[in-house]
C-alpha cells in the first residue's frame, strides 16, 4: 500500500507535459519494443492526478480505476489504524470474483494491445 501511495505522490509531483513525451523506462519495452501490460500506467496516473481523465484513459484504461482503488484502500487502512482496528483483509479482496474478472480483462486488453503492436 505504501508503494501505491508513493506512486500517487510521485504522479502528483511530475509535470504532465514532461511525461507525455518522456523516456521509455519499461525494461520489457526497451528490450522488445512492445508494450507490457503495465506500459502507460505511470503516464495514466500523472494525467489522472492532474485532472486530465481523457489523457489518463488514453495512456492506460486501467490507470484511473487502479489509482482510485489505491487511494480508497489507503484511506480505509489509515482510518482503521487510527481507530485501533486491523486493516482490511487483502487476501479476501484478491480472491474476490470481481478482482479475477478485472485481472482477466486487463490481461486480455494487454494481449490485444500487444497483437495490435505487431
Amino acid at each position: 500500500m505504501a508503494g501505491g501511495m508513493l506512486g500517487a505522490a510521485v504522479a502528483g509531483a511530475l509535470d504532465p507535459a514532461t511525461v507525455a513525451n518522456g523516456p521509455v523506462v519499461c525494461p520489457f519495452r526497451l528490450l522488445t519494443g512492445l508494450p507490457c501490460p503495465g506500459c502507460g500506467l505511470t503516464r495514466s496516473w500523472v494525467f489522472a492526478v492532474h485532472g486530465d481523465l481523457d489523457a489518463s484513459l488514453a495512456a492506460h484504461p486501467f490507470g484511473p480505476p487502479l489509482l482510485g482503488l489505491t487511494l480508497v484502500l489507503a484511506g480505509v487502512l489509515l482510518a482503521r489504524r487510527v481507530a485501533g482496528r486491523a486493516g482490511p483483509n487483502l487476501d479476501r479482496l484478491v480472491r474476490h470474483p470481481l478482482t479475477v474478472v478485472v485481472l482477466v480483462g486487463w490481461l486480455g486488453w494487454a494481449v490485444w494491445r500487444l497483437v495490435a503492436a505487431l
